[in-house]
């Protein structure tokens, strides 16, 4: 998942002890157990998430970066299981860490999830800005939310996401080294040390200074601040939406109506995608500032490492556990996608009607009319 927020460079042991370096007695339920069953529980999930979403009646910009959503964090969860269960299922953070497992830990238990989950936290501000668009600026919603943008959107994203990891990749050597084993002093085993390179060590408060500041601004601080905005303006704009549904009523234009319902349903799905992924990121990156903050400076201390490693533990614990809930959304608040979902098992024909266009023209009650994106697949999703 997310980078452990208590790396500190200077606090690295000689040899790689999973013992020192990680609060353990909350480690190995939490990675050990727990985490390992619910990685597998989302694979399951997410998997079904982009078979549905891919099939043809269902392709459209917003489902697919749903669908981009589901494999990023889908690998954000399953990258790491390997080190989990080698490590806190097994039991072998007993001893010191062999150099093949040294090079496995740091990148398939920190860097490459790393990779993963930002781009996921990109895809989910990217949705959001899709809808509104598409809500309140219908027209520009033909130029620019089209598949072959989000499609492109989504091979950027995951092109910053990758170089804003790569030199994580580059500022570390391993050293296989003989060492006293911890579960038995009498035997000597191999052991692995984590050098940082020259270039590093050189600069190595300005390297960790930059690197830390822009996650927490570019990767946590931007994005969900920006994710409150935008669903507090969607809210709002369902409400307006809804106030025009009850005045189509009243002119008996049943048919405007429902399709204007079915919009701020797919609206109201979309919010509760986002709600879920604030209410769980908001501390990772809480956490993260605070513990930059007092690395940053000398004479801020606002709690100690081991603190800051425990709630690190559990605030990636509980984005594991957000991973699998956007399937039982998409279920509870997309007919369509429980529709297709149903029919995957039971068989049958998949629904191909669209029920409306994409863009629609709405009456209000001043005769005027207005232009909102209310059918198809981004209504019905």
């Amino acid at each position: 998942m997310t980078e452990n927020a208590t790396g500190n460079p200077n606090g690295t042991p000689p040899f790689m002890n999973l013992k020192m370096m990680t609060p353990i007695e909350y480690a190995v339920p939490i990675n050990g157990y727990f985490s390992p069953i619910l990685i597998c529980f989302t694979v399951v999930t997410n998997i079904l998430v982009v078979v549905v979403l891919l099939k043809k009646h269902m392709r459209t910009p917003t489902n697919a970066i749903l669908a981009g959503m589901a494999v990023s964090d889908m690998f954000t969860g399953l990258i790491p299981l390997p080190v989990f269960i080698y490590f806190f299922s097994l039991g072998n953070y007993r001893e010191k860490v062999p150099l093949n497992w040294c090079v496995i830990y740091v990148y398939f238990g920190e860097y490459i999830p790393t990779i993963f989950h930002t781009a996921s936290i990109w895809l989910t501000m990217a949705l959001a800005i899709q809808r509104y668009i598409y809500i309140c600026h219908s027209f520009q919603a033909r130029k620019w939310c089209t598949m072959q943008n989000v499609l492109l959107g989504t091979a950027i994203i995951y092109a910053i996401a990758t170089l804003a990891q790569v030199s994580r990749f580059l500022e570390e050597e391993y050293i296989d080294f003989p060492a006293p084993s911890n579960v038995n002093p009498n035997v000597t085993v191999n052991a692995c040390v984590r050098m940082l390179k020259p270039w590093v060590r050189n600069h190595m408060d300005l390297y960790y200074n930059v690197y830390f500041w822009f996650r927490v601004i570019c990767i946590h601080l931007i994005p969900c601040t920006f994710l409150v905005v935008l669903n507090a303006l969607l809210i709002l704009t369902m409400r307006q939406a809804q106030i025009r549904r009850m005045q189509l009523l009243k002119q008996n234009k049943k048919s405007e109506s429902r399709k204007l319902k079915d919009s701020n349903c797919t609206t109201l799905m979309l919010v509760a995608v986002v709600g879920l992924f604030l209410l769980v990121e908001f501390p990772m990156g809480i956490i993260m500032i605070l513990n930059i903050v007092q690395n940053t400076f000398e004479h801020v201390n606002i709690c100690d490492d081991r603190t800051f490693a425990i709630m690190s533990l559990m605030s990636n614990f509980f984005i594991l556990l957000s991973y699998p809930l956007n399937f039982f959304i998409y279920c509870g608040m997309s007919r369509q996608f429980r529709e297709t979902f149903k029919r995957m098992f039971i068989g049958g024909s998949m629904p191909i009607d669209r029920e409306c266009s994409q863009y629609m023209t709405l009456p209000i009650e001043n005769g005027n009319k207005t232009q909102m994106t209310v059918g198809g697949g981004e209504t019905v999703l």
